[in-house]
């Protein structure tokens, strides 16, 4: 094991996280809808459900999701119940977001008997959109693709294209593994965007920014097509510890607007910002909120934006 680039075991991850959320497996923790620039250049909303089911089995260094997870597989027919409790309260959206702490081809995760009633929910939306890991992608994307009548879309975690750091993660996959789900993802006609973080852990602020932009580009090298960069939070016991050790340091505000201004200036394919809770990465609460709005118009149109001037900086 690297000094730089340390490798923990599962034990050591969960035994220093704080308690689970209570969570209702009969109901979605959490659903809203927003605006987002689809594939074709429209911005048009995005309806996203957050799922309530198993816990993910991959316990990835920088993950918190696994908060809002029950430690068992939840009873069949309680995923449907929870699509449609939001559906039936949410207002009308053209695509569709599934999110649920891990793979949707997790048979432990939602259970496979239920992919049909999914489908059949999903009926009205032109694109459903579901995370997964790499090394869970297979027939069962085939077979519920197939039930579809809208596109699916699968988002893939690559987080990094630095191979010992991705190591370090604990995402149990190499970039050999994500390059295989992507090709085998479009050439099964299924589309892919991809989650990257903006400074993992062992990095520095500069090599933070560099490895998320040749993160971007390799993603696309290999097929994806959409691109979702996300700052690094702690939050989940180990991100603490790395922290205090001196391994992890958030990226900073102006690291999140670098790596967004790079991946729009590529012109390869739509890339976003996670702008969820950027309050914390705010060093100045004047331009703070101004540099958030900016950050989202910029999601939204595909375009490098003047930068939010201020006396701080």
């Amino acid at each position: 094991m690297s000094d730089r680039y340390p490798v923990f075991l599962d034990r050591e991850i969960v035994a220093i996280r704080p308690a689970k959320e209570d969570v209702d497996p009969s109901r979605p923790y959490a659903f809203l809808v927003e605006p987002e620039r689809a594939a074709g250049g429209q911005v048009e909303d995005v309806a996203t459900v957050f799922l309530t089911n198993r816990e993910c089995p991959y316990r990835c260094l920088m993950c918190d999701l696994w908060k809002y997870t029950t430690d068992r597989t939840v009873p069949e027919g309680a995923i449907p119940a929870q699509i449609a409790y939001a559906l039936e309260r949410l207002p009308p959206a053209k695509h569709v977001k599934l999110y649920n702490a891990g793979s949707f081809f997790d048979r432990k995760a939602i259970p496979p008997s239920d992919h049909a009633a999914i489908a059949s929910l999903l009926d009205g939306f032109e694109t459903v959109i579901v995370e997964n890991h790499p090394n869970l992608c297979g027939d069962a994307c085939l077979r519920f693709r197939d039930r579809l009548n809208g596109r699916l879309e699968v988002a893939l975690g690559l987080e990094t294209c630095h191979p010992e750091v991705l190591n370090s993660l604990n995402k149990r996959m190499t970039l050999d593994d994500f390059e295989r789900a992507v090709t085998f993802l479009r050439r099964e006609d299924v589309d892919v965007r991809s989650f990257i973080l903006i400074r993992p852990p062992f990095m520095t602020e500069e090599e933070g920014v560099e490895w998320a932009v040749r993160s971007v580009s390799y993603a696309f090298d290999v097929g994806v097509q959409c691109c979702s960069v996300i700052p690094t939070r702690a939050g989940n016991g180990i991100m603490e510890r790395l922290q205090q050790e001196g391994h992890f340091s958030p990226p900073s505000l102006r690291s999140v607007e670098t790596v967004l201004e790079e991946g729009i200036r590529m012109n390869r394919g739509r890339v976003f910002v996670d702008v969820w809770d950027l309050e914390r990465f705010f060093e100045c609460p004047e331009c703070g909120p101004a540099r958030k709005e900016r950050l989202q118009a910029m999601n939204l149109t595909q375009e490098v934006l003047p930068p939010v001037t201020c006396g701080c900086r």
